[in-house]
């Protein structure tokens, strides 16, 4: 009488060691062959997979198989259970990009050890929440209109540093570049990123000058995105807030053309600069209106701004203009603070000539 059908005893050792000592040396050429690279074409492009949370090891083999990325998905369930009991890990969920020049031993590796996809965006100094919404539009990333919303949703839970009552996250969405798995690259995903980025680089600078500083964490973003906004050349930020510092010391507006571009939504440019009746127009982030610091931020601050703010120049100067080359001409007086202006603008329309 036969015995039912059992699990042959190689099986159940888990590896591929025992198999091939079972098998002897047919079995060494057997698992050679089924381990290799499934091409050696070498210009055999990378095998795109998807491994989602909750993924079996038999399902990634299979999907492995099925796109040529390995030529057993048996081979496969035999290494990965053998790296599994060698404390080695498992396979990790993610986006991957496998070449089929690799052999299964490689491929495994680069799963079992998450090796993802990772994928690149680059936040600049000085750009406000629209701005990051529309590179991440051109950048076919995903919706302007989508990231904007996702920056009005207040991660409190995950960052209770976060100051109360923000109506969005305008300031704290650190400018960087970053190099995060793919999947990772959603709205909610990269706001993530930054707010985690200002935590590990700006909030501590902040917390180390809690002794000398007297400005709350909101105070401190929102005056420094105007210095971002203000200083060209890095040289010029710890000037340029000296002189902010000093103005709100005397109780003086700050007068900063960028928070009035900010509040009306427009930009001037060197042949269309800001109007009377603009500088005039009332909102809430007009320094030419409003006395101390906006409400809010107006941009993403770089640490050299945030730094600038916790350690300003001591000065007496009280005014700055514009040059055309970056660089800022400061004065101590309003009447050299108009002399100089007029001398710039003089300097511009005698260049158009």
């Amino acid at each position: 009488m036969k015995s039912a059908k059992t699990t042959p005893k190689w099986l159940l050792f888990g590896a591929p060691v025992a198999l091939v000592t079972l098998l002897g040396g047919g079995g060494m050429a057997w698992w050679n062959g089924i381990t290799a690279p499934p091409s050696n074409d070498a210009n055999a492009k990378s095998i795109s997979i998807q491994i989602k949370p909750g993924s079996t090891v038999q399902a990634i083999g299979a999907e492995l198989e099925a796109k040529g990325a390995i030529k057993s998905q048996l081979a496969w369930k035999l290494w990965t259970s053998w790296q599994a009991k060698q404390g080695k890990g498992s396979p990790q969920k993610g986006s991957y990009e496998v070449s089929p020049n690799q052999p299964l031993s490689a491929v495994a590796s680069q799963i079992m050890e998450g090796k993802v996809v990772l994928s690149g965006f680059t936040i600049r100094e000085g750009w406000n929440i629209k701005q990051m919404g529309d590179y991440f539009e051109k950048q076919n990333l995903f919706k302007a209109a989508d990231f904007i919303a996702a920056t009005k949703e207040i991660p409190k839970d995950k960052f209770p540093w976060l100051p109360d009552g923000l109506p969005h996250l305008e300031g704290f969405l650190f400018p960087e570049t970053y190099k995060v798995p793919s999947e990772t690259i959603t709205p909610k995903g990269v706001v993530d990123q930054m707010l985690k980025q200002f935590e590990q680089v700006a909030l501590p600078e902040y917390q180390k000058a809690t002794a000398t500083n007297k400005l709350s964490l909101l105070q401190w973003v929102s005056l420094s995105s105007v210095v971002e906004k203000e200083a060209v050349v890095p040289i010029e930020r710890p000037k340029i807030a000296g002189v902010f510092t000093t103005r709100l010391a005397k109780n003086m507006r700050l007068e900063s053309d960028p928070t009035v571009e900010y509040g009306l939504g427009i930009k001037q440019t060197a042949d269309r600069p800001l109007t009377f009746a603009e500088v005039k127009r009332p909102n809430p982030y007009n320094t030419y209106m409003n006395a101390g610091i906006p409400p809010g931020p107006i941009a993403s601050p770089g640490i050299g701004s945030l730094k600038a703010v916790l350690n300003p120049d001591s000065t007496d100067l009280l005014f700055f203009v514009a040059k055309y080359d970056g660089t800022h001409i400061f004065s101590k007086t309003l009447s050299e603070h108009v002399a100089a202006t007029q001398a710039i603008r003089q300097q511009r329309q005698s260049g158009k000539k």
